[in-house]
């Protein structure tokens, strides 16, 4: 199914904390994210819900989630939609993360788990993410997800997330989620490089923080140790033997 996330710093909302209001505001009851255990789900990543099938238009088919031309800085950045990135090769990657929790106050650092990354994104409008076959199925009333990205650069350090709710569907798995240890850099020493569930990226705060000192950003790809596409080594019993590299 398709659903939207978009990428405005307005819908920034950190799941540890209520303070912009994002908990006043939930979606309807019965609507989720469905996410398919052992398959992918498509989402619109765009500026605006105008670019995607879920405003005016439902018949929008742009490939971008924003102007068809593209608008450049004088260094060579999109600005507009604003990427954050020259081109799609350069883009850092994306992730979602889940928390068995139906009420997003019981939502931790430690107990969101991010599922899965999808390197060279943010770019186009639609975008597919894999899910872990062994993902189990949700408590009643759902799970809590999250969108995240953290920009490699071309404007201002941010942190982008966004809440969601969401379902995992055709699972039986009896599995359970590791708790998830926060990410760490990496790109020089694969040893150092964090095995097994991870905590999304959390930086540029005044606090609550869980990265510090990294020489550059820490973003959602092998820098932090984050493979491309199920992260099929998050939960208690994973074999933690291999690593991105």
């Amino acid at each position: 199914m398709l659903f939207k996330s978009l990428l405005v710093s307005a819908l920034l909302c950190a799941m540890v904390s209520t303070a912009n209001g994002c908990d006043k505001e939930p979606p309807a009851d019965g609507n989720y994210l469905e996410l398919p255990a052992g398959g992918s789900f498509t989402v619109e990543i765009a500026t605006n819900r105008a670019f995607t099938t879920f405003g005016h238009n439902k018949n929008f088919n742009g490939y971008f989630g924003g102007p068809q031309e593209l608008e450049y800085t004088s260094g060579g950045c999109v600005s507009y939609p604003n990427l954050h990135t020259p081109n799609q090769t350069l883009a850092p990657g994306t992730i979602f993360a889940i928390s068995y929790q139906n009420s997003i106050d019981k939502v931790t650092l430690e107990n969101l788990v991010v599922f899965t990354v999808r390197y060279k994104t943010p770019w186009q409008r639609v975008t597919s993410y894999d899910v872990p076959k062994d993902l189990p199925p949700c408590p009643p009333g759902g799970c809590t997800c999250a969108w995240g990205w953290i920009p490699m650069g071309c404007g201002q350090p941010n942190m982008y997330m966004q809440g969601h709710k969401c379902m995992v569907t055709g699972s039986t798995s009896t599995k359970k989620l590791a708790i998830a240890k926060p990410p760490v850099y990496c790109e020089n020493d694969r040893s150092k490089c964090v095995k097994g569930a991870k905590q999304m990226v959390y930086y540029f705060q005044k606090d609550g923080n869980n990265v510090f000192n990294v020489p550059k950003m820490p973003t959602y790809n092998e820098v932090m140790g984050f493979s491309e596409g199920a992260q099929n080594d998050i939960f208690e019993d994973s074999n933690l033997v291999s690593i991105v590299g």
